[in-house]
């Protein structure tokens, strides 16, 4: 059975970090794009990076560009998501995603390329 599974959300200080982990399993992320999205209280799900497991294309929302970093370890099947800076308005729940079908560019960022494949999320709250 095909699953994913986050970790890593928590409570942090404004200016704080976290690093939020994925790990997959029933299928090989090599040849998938992995996403995170995230969605706050009375907002739209926001695809915030996304990664091609094989080529490492990578693609990053204007709102997390220079904070966050996406990396993956296709040996371990994880994908990691590194939230540095941060601020109170990343306060949501964060979403691991796989499809094979799609860019990076195109799973984060264009919502009718709506991945397959959901984790079932992770708080992360950023207060102080």
């Amino acid at each position: 059975q095909l699953q994913l599974v986050e970790s890593g959300g928590g409570l942090v200080q404004p200016g704080g970090s976290l690093r939020l982990s994925c790990a997959a399993s029933g299928f090989n992320l090599d040849y998938y794009t992995i996403g995170w999205f995230r969605q706050a209280p009375g907002k739209e799900r926001e695809g915030i990076s996304c990664i091609s497991s094989l080529e490492r294309s990578t693609y990053y929302a204007d709102s997390v560009k220079g904070r966050f970093t996406i990396s993956g370890d296709n040996a371990k099947n994880m994908v990691y998501l590194q939230m540095n800076s941060l601020k109170p308005e990343d306060t949501a729940v964060y979403y691991c995603a796989a499809d094979r079908r799609y860019t990076p560019q195109a799973m984060c960022a264009i919502p009718k390329y709506s991945p397959d494949y959901w984790g079932q999320g992770t708080q992360v709250t950023v207060s102080s």
